[in-house]
């Protein structure tokens, strides 16, 4: 009788203990899975609208594709700056159909009509007067006031940028005297960190009030760090008008004290013309057998600056035409941070007539820029009818077919 008193005793306690350690491992679980670092490393808040990482479900809320952000974690540092934006629409509008998402009280009553009284309360009469100071040169060039706030948030270690509002656009759309303004924003010195607002319809005075957290940002990279303000009107049958620039370098602006509200002067953008487009190297064989065309893009070099980090990101786009209708289009990759890029890329084109006396080829040099349309850095054609080195090309290689002939060109205005 003790025998089996004996054994229930000894498998109550190890049932009990085994219930206790599955209690301990679920509490366990739960409070490293609540003190995990959320996977988000952007977040954007619309119109008073909070979406911090802890509050969402899912990365889809984002928008983002998981296969894109695998790729992306593998090949980026664990320290770098990485964004997760939302999907928006070509016209750089958000879909109706959003989801639901807390209210945030302290963004709800950042109207222009409160902006005044809470710039009182967070910039002293000092740090204002040098935020807002102007040189001589740039208050010539006045294309309207932008409004913006920075805070940096050390608790979860994020720098925040509050894009107000804008006002005193000029008019781009000549017919309703009136824009579609929206604003590009960018992180320099390394420019593929770039966000935007959506685009706001016929206004000169465009109230965005969207906040876009930076996660993984230390303060002590803060001062090293300069935000470039790109104020765009959105044109729908052709490349977007650029309206002007803000450029803010964080050296020497204090955050630690709290949320610092600024204005700054949109001013012309700064883009070197007078430096030329830059050279493109091509090489074209014209094989009569088979009636196709090779081409192989080679180099381009003293391409301008995009902006004003001074770093293009060049790639180029080859369109081959008969009778002046485009019938086939190639691109090489992209080439990144370089005004000297090593593209040798070859095409084989297929032509549709006898000879190339119909034929043309014409060669774009696009600045890739993930965040809107890309920039045409300069153009290049080759024909019968081009003029100077694009028409000298094009006679060498009618005049010796299968021979495969290599000239750099100046490129011209695209």
């Amino acid at each position: 009788d003790e025998i089996p008193t004996v054994v229930g005793i000894f498998s109550a306690f190890g049932l009990v203990f085994s219930v206790s350690l599955f209690a301990w491992i679920c509490c366990q679980r739960k409070s490293s899975k609540s003190n995990k670092t959320p996977p988000y490393k952007f977040v954007h808040v619309l119109k008073g609208v909070d979406i911090y990482p802890e509050n969402l479900n899912s990365k889809k809320k984002f928008g983002a594709d998981d296969k894109n952000e695998a790729k992306n974690k593998s090949a980026m540092p664990k320290n770098s700056l990485h964004l997760d934006l939302e999907k928006r629409d070509l016209n750089g509008n958000f879909p109706k159909t959003t989801t639901k998402m807390q209210s945030s009280p302290d963004l709800e009553n950042s109207s222009p009509k409160h902006f005044a009284e809470r710039k009182k309360d967070s910039v002293s009469p000092d740090s204002l007067k040098s935020i807002t100071s102007l040189s001589s040169e740039d208050k010539q060039d006045k294309l309207g006031t932008l409004f913006f706030s920075l805070e940096y948030n050390f608790e979860k270690k994020a720098f925040v940028v509050n894009i107000k509002e804008a006002r005193g656009l000029p008019a781009m759309d000549e017919q309703s005297m009136t824009s579609d303004p929206y604003i590009k924003m960018t992180i320099l010195p390394e420019k593929k960190h770039k966000v935007k607002t959506r685009v706001l319809r016929k206004t000169l005075d465009p109230a965005f009030d969207e906040t876009f957290t930076f996660y993984g940002i230390p303060y002590s990279q803060i001062q090293d760090l300069t935000l470039h303000f790109t104020v765009l009107s959105f044109d729908r049958f052709s490349r977007d008008d650029v309206i002007g620039e803000v450029l803010i370098p964080l050296a020497g602006i204090e955050l630690s004290e709290g949320r610092l509200l600024m204005d700054r002067e949109i001013i012309k953008r700064n883009v070197r013309k007078s430096s030329g487009r830059g050279e493109l190297l091509v090489s074209l064989c014209y094989q009569s057998t088979t009636n196709t065309l090779t081409v192989v893009v080679l180099k381009a070099r003293h391409l301008p600056k995009s902006d004003v980090s001074g770093l293009s990101d060049p790639y180029v786009k080859v369109n081959l035409y008969h009778a002046k209708k485009r019938i086939s289009k190639k691109k090489t990759h992209v080439k990144k941070c370089t005004p000297n890029a090593v593209f040798n890329e070859l095409f084989v084109f297929d032509i549709p007539c006898e000879g190339l006396d119909d034929i043309s080829i014409e060669f774009l040099v696009l600045d890739s820029d993930r965040g809107s349309r890309n920039e045409v850095i300069g153009q290049l054609t080759l024909g019968s009818s081009a003029e100077g080195t694009g028409g000298e090309h094009w006679k060498e290689i009618c005049e010796y077919p299968r021979r495969q002939i290599a000239k750099w060109h100046m490129l011209c205005d695209g």
